[in-house]
């Protein structure tokens, strides 16, 4: 199969990864990214992956403030991250704002299901902002999102907490 640059790019988004590496485990996958995707976590050459078990604190990052037009929602969400370096970075602002819209249109209850203090009913996709479709694109998690924008800004991201304000609703 012809690896297409297309391909090697979507590959290098998703991972972090170099080029050449990404070439290569595709080729090795025959243009299967969910196997090039493991081929690669394997050999550890995913970003990502490097940053989860990286251990610095994340005690940099922003609040971001969110207004729906008509200004009757509004979110607020602190997206952290390991250096002000990346918190002052546009597409962390970019992330911020993303996560933000999302907490307003989608009302998730929890950042995660881990988070068992409190018993919600409803689908994971309902309740968890980490397992829910990004409204722009739902293809892909809102965990899939922060993990590929950590990959390619090269630190961890969390959401520590998010709140929810909507005119007239409790």
């Amino acid at each position: 199969m012809e690896i297409t640059a297309q391909m090697v790019k979507e590959l290098r988004e998703l991972s972090g990864a170099g080029p050449k590496q990404c070439k290569d485990a595709l080729v090795e996958a025959d243009g299967d990214a969910k196997k090039a995707m493991t081929i690669l976590e394997e050999r550890k050459q995913v970003k990502g992956e490097k940053m989860l078990t990286s251990g610095r604190a994340m005690n940099q990052g922003i609040v971001y403030a969110y207004i729906h037009n008509g200004s009757r929602i509004g979110s607020l969400v602190e997206l952290t991250c390991e250096t002000d370096f990346v918190a002052r970075n546009e597409l962390f602002t970019q992330l911020a704002k993303d996560i933000a819209m999302q907490v307003a249109s989608m009302n998730p209850k929890l950042i995660n299901l881990s988070q068992d203090e409190v018993a919600v009913e409803g689908s994971p996709e309902e309740i968890s902002l980490m397992h829910q479709p990004f409204i722009k694109d739902n293809k892909k998690t809102i965990e899939a999102l922060i993990k590929e924008a950590a990959a390619r800004l090269g630190e961890n991201i969390s959401v520590r907490r998010f709140a929810r304000f909507e005119i007239g609703a409790e």
